[in-house]
């Protein structure tokens, strides 16, 4: 399965830029989960999902789980299910076609149901989505740019744009899809019974990364480093703090940014897992035991969030927001659980034969990143 789309053309040209519409995005595309599997999700209560009812310019939000009689509305409604691809490994196979994003940067893929006029209003995201269509037929509406100061319709939980000028139109059909960037206004409508595959991208917010930056600076910084004003000039007004003060300031702040630091704290943000992972002592010590012996496969869970960073001679391993250091012997095994999502075969024994390896799957194992069989 291969996505009919020119990726380098893509990064350059559209890549959170602009909207991009690709007809036969997948030729013969056939959707790996229709609406009756979608709604048995939905009754679980493990699953996150939403029904959003649609009368006019009245919207109305109910959260799972669903039974059989949510399902009965007389009014248009759209039934939205989040991470499907942590329990169904076919739609998980989905974010291949997508593989040159770094897998860091992946949220999750939901999949949305809707009857004929189904919607979930006017909106835009603070993140980048293709929309997949999966049965059926959507028609999409692009609109303008937005960001916090664009009105909104007055609801507790829905953020629906109060203005929406739309700019261009697309009907999706199976296969067809559609890249839209943050902050684009757009509106989607079912014609007739639809489903439509959202492969999410998630961004940290700026102050979330200047927050982590700025904490880990802090644990590595000299307590005993104070501010210092050798070669200042002459007070001339009694309590003033001058424009002189604060530079020399700035510039000793400039100087302690600039300092060393571990770099952890970008990919332990990354990696944070959106679902927190659920593991039992016994499932650990089972799967300790597996790794000690011949394990046939170890598998990355959907839910896993994992990535690396060289640092110099040794690996920094980053899973569900903890980060592991490592040397250079384990470059091959964690490359191969990012992009594979699995050791099996060759790749398994190589891991076998490696004891920093060892250390390495047991840590994934107790952080709920890997299943071992």
């Amino acid at each position: 399965m291969k996505l009919n789309l020119d990726t380098d053309n893509f990064l350059a040209e559209y890549w959170q830029r602009k909207p991009l519409l690709v007809r036969n995005a997948l030729p013969g595309f056939v959707a790996p989960i229709d609406a009756n599997e979608l709604a048995g999700l939905a009754m679980e209560e493990s699953v996150e999902s939403r029904i959003i009812t649609t009368l006019g310019d009245s919207w109305q939000l109910q959260d799972g789980p669903f039974n059989e009689t949510d399902f009965q509305n007389e009014q248009p409604w759209t039934l939205l299910v989040q991470a499907v691809d942590h329990y169904v490994p076919e739609v998980a196979a989905l974010l291949k076609l997508v593989d040159f994003i770094p897998g860091w940067r992946v949220d999750d893929v939901m999949i949305s149901y809707a009857v004929d006029g189904g919607s979930v209003g006017p909106h835009y995201d603070n993140y980048d989505v293709f929309l997949l269509q999966g049965e059926g037929t959507r028609r999409w509406q692009l609109g303008q740019s937005c960001d916090s100061a664009s009105p909104i319709l007055p609801h507790p939980e829905l953020r629906i744009l109060a203005d929406f000028e739309c700019t261009a139109e697309h009907i999706l059909g199976p296969g067809d899809m559609l890249y839209i960037p943050p902050g684009v206004a757009h509106w989607g409508i079912a014609q007739g019974e639809c489903t439509t595959f959202s492969l999410g991208f998630r961004a940290p917010r700026v102050n979330d990364m200047l927050s982590r930056w700025v904490d880990e600076l802090l644990e590595n910084i000299d307590a005993e480093l104070f501010y210092s004003d050798a070669g200042q000039s002459a007070v001339t007004l009694a309590g003033e703090i001058r424009d002189e003060d604060i530079a020399r300031a700035k510039e000793q702040l400039k100087a302690a940014l600039q300092g060393e630091s571990f770099q952890h704290w970008f990919g332990e943000l990354v990696t944070e897992p959106r679902y927190a992972p659920e593991v039992s002592e016994r499932e650990i010590e089972e799967g300790r035991a597996l790794i000690r012996g011949t394990p046939s496969v170890v598998t990355l869970l959907p839910s896993a969030k994992l990535a690396w960073r060289q640092n110099g001679t040794s690996i920094d391993v980053f899973a569900n927001g903890e980060s592991l250091s490592f040397t250079e012997s384990i470059r091959a095994t964690v490359i191969s659980l990012c992009k594979y999502r699995k050791l099996a075969g060759d790749s398994l024994e190589q891991a076998q034969a490696c004891p920093e390896c060892h250390i390495l799957l047991d840590q994934l194992l107790s952080l709920g990143c890997i299943s071992i069989e």
